[in-house]
């Protein structure tokens, strides 16, 4: 049996999260009150006719309080009883929680005569606090679109084939940001960028020609071997730790050449080497632009 525990605050995308879920065979529960956690996994794994049957539950704020103070209590039973368990949380900045909701005129389920959204927001936070400490693969939607949401979520959770620790090399810019959900982050600004040269400044990292133009300087070689082996050596830690999801962030400016040839270049290695390394370029817009090593 696998059980995946969608969690996060309103806004920011649990909906979608169980929708991809679903229309990939998971049974799906939206607002499944916490203390029911136990009698859902083991009433499914005396009735269900499937061999291996996959289970997805959203667990929110709605909840009552003293309920989601125990989860750390009800995830360890499930886990005591062998059933993979993700606990996959959404959140997103609160301005852009704000602007959610004021687009699409929702109500926020804590909002009260005496508690205004941006409070509402804030307190959900809190209440959630108990999943947060827990959650296996934390997500931030601040700058996601609905479909690369779900392109993250098929990426990272359906990616899975089997136990043990999902690693994912994602290159990035950092005029747009640090990754939040990042777990080790490499800057490696310092390198000859492909962007000044005219001729090469409409490629991507993954094109031939910015592949041949930093393959051939030395600073980016240096910088390569002493990234892959500071990762051989210590991701395999990571796994033995019991992890289920690390995130390896590598930056540069704009997100679009050197990070993105590194990113590419060492998941390519590492997948040699690991049995479950993903590569994401988060600032790349092409149709090619996800992979798996």
């Amino acid at each position: 049996m696998r059980l995946i525990i969608v969690s996060g605050r309103s806004g920011s995308g649990k909906s979608t999260a169980l929708d991809v879920l679903e229309d990939n065979n998971f049974y799906c529960i939206d607002n499944l009150p916490a203390m029911l956690l136990p009698e859902l996994a083991e009433r499914t794994l005396l009735a269900t006719e499937l061999a291996y049957p996959q289970i997805a539950v959203s667990i929110d704020a709605r909840n009552l309080p003293n309920q989601l103070e125990r989860f750390p209590e009800l995830l360890a039973d499930l886990r005591e009883k062998h059933i993979v368990c993700d606990v996959l949380y959404l959140d997103a900045d609160n301005e852009t929680l704000l602007k959610r909701f004021s687009e699409t005129r929702r109500r926020h389920p804590l909002t009260n005569d005496s508690r205004s959204l941006a409070e509402a927001i804030q307190e959900e936070k809190t209440l959630l606090s108990p999943i947060i400490d827990l959650a296996d693969l934390t997500i931030d939607t601040s700058q996601l679109n609905l479909y690369q949401l779900r392109d993250i979520i098929k990426l990272r959770l359906l990616n899975k084939p089997e136990p043990g620790t999902a690693f994912l090399i994602e290159s990035f810019g950092f005029k747009r940001g640090v990754p939040v959900d990042a777990d080790v982050v490499f800057d490696i600004r310092c390198l000859p960028n492909p962007y000044w040269k005219p001729d090469l400044r409409a490629y991507c990292g993954l094109d031939q020609p910015i592949v041949d133009y930093l393959g051939e300087q030395a600073d980016v070689e240096e910088m390569y071997n002493d990234i892959y082996t500071y990762l051989a050596k210590w991701l395999p830690r990571f796994a033995a730790s019991n992890r289920a999801y690390v995130t390896i962030a590598i930056g540069c400016t704009g997100g679009q050449h050197r990070s993105v040839y590194m990113a590419q270049r060492l998941g390519q290695a590492l997948g040699k080497e690991l049995s479950n390394v993903q590569i994401r370029h988060r600032d790349v817009v092409r149709s090619d632009s996800q992979t798996d090593a």
